[in-house]
């Protein structure tokens, strides 16, 4: 197994990837890699496929992932399999994969001489298996055009995990009641270490800004667990939450999606059970 990193700022992840069990990591250096763009990306990457002949190239299926995948395989004029939940590998590679928003799962079969995937979120666990990895330098050529599509800018954001990288997410639905009554989805969260996010019935009442949304036209989130507390589960959240690795729901309705969905499950008050699980913790906590 080899690894590709773009620019001078991977470099660091040489150590880390031969923990886990890539035995040559090529290292991509250029100017029109000292930040994300598209373009420059997937032609990086579809020059590698060119001078190293690999028989797969798998990339974790974020926005990022899928969009540098995407280019790669354009310009390499292969198929793309993207958001892949599990594969069968033979001659001919029998694919499962993420559809539709995460509605549905499709099997296909995948015949390309080079197999160019990513991979859903909590898919497959990674394992530590270490090697006594080397590094390679690996050049491209790139046009400068390939700069048209690049990060121009960057803002400074509050420092502390986001909803989109968070190990826990404290979610809060309709039946929260008002702006003011997240206040201890808050504390819980905060005592966890995570963040809170919403539905899209929250931020359309005004109760929190849209960047708390989880949902296909909110926020993906991948924690390893997600705490829904009145939230129905309509799968435009549900698109939003499902990678994560274990869902607790907290309703007053048994029937539910989110609670039918969910890993473990708490028929009760939200405004009673999330205090209740606050003060345990912070009594276990001493």
């Amino acid at each position: 197994m080899h690894a590709l990193t773009l620019g001078v700022a991977a470099d660091g992840l040489a150590g880390e990837l031969a923990a886990h069990g890539v035995a040559v990591v090529h290292q991509v250096h250029h100017d029109l890699l000292a930040d994300y763009g598209p373009e420059a990306w997937g032609e990086s990457v579809a020059q590698a496929v060119r001078v190293l002949l690999p028989g797969s190239v798998l990339a974790c299926g974020t926005d990022r992932g899928n969009e540098v995948m995407a280019q790669a395989a354009a310009r390499l004029d292969v198929p793309f399999v993207a958001n892949v939940m599990s594969v069968t590998a033979a001659d001919v590679w029998d694919v499962t994969r993420v559809r539709w928003g995460g509605s549905l799962l499709e099997t296909c079969t995948l015949t390309a001489d080079v197999k160019l995937l990513t991979v859903s979120h909590h898919a497959f666990e990674a394992a530590e298996s270490p090697v006594a990895g080397t590094t390679a330098t690996l050049s491209v050529d790139l046009d400068p055009a390939l700069a048209r599509t690049i990060v121009a800018e960057r803002v400074e954001r509050a420092a502390g995990v986001t909803l989109a990288t968070a190990p826990l997410v404290v979610g809060g639905g309709r039946a929260v009641g008002s702006a003011e009554a997240f206040a201890p989805l808050e504390e819980l969260a905060a005592l966890l270490g995570g963040v809170v996010g919403c539905s899209r019935a929250v931020t359309n009442n005004g109760w929190r800004n849209h960047t708390d949304q989880v949902g296909q036209t909110g926020t993906r989130i991948a924690p390893d667990l997600y705490m829904a507390c009145g939230i129905s589960g309509a799968i435009q959240h549900w698109v939003g939450a499902m990678a994560s690795k274990k869902i607790l729901a907290i309703n007053t309705d048994p029937e539910a999606n989110m609670v039918a969905k969910a890993d473990y499950a708490v028929i009760g008050d939200l405004h009673k059970v999330v205090p209740a699980i606050t003060a345990e913790i912070r009594r276990r906590r001493g």
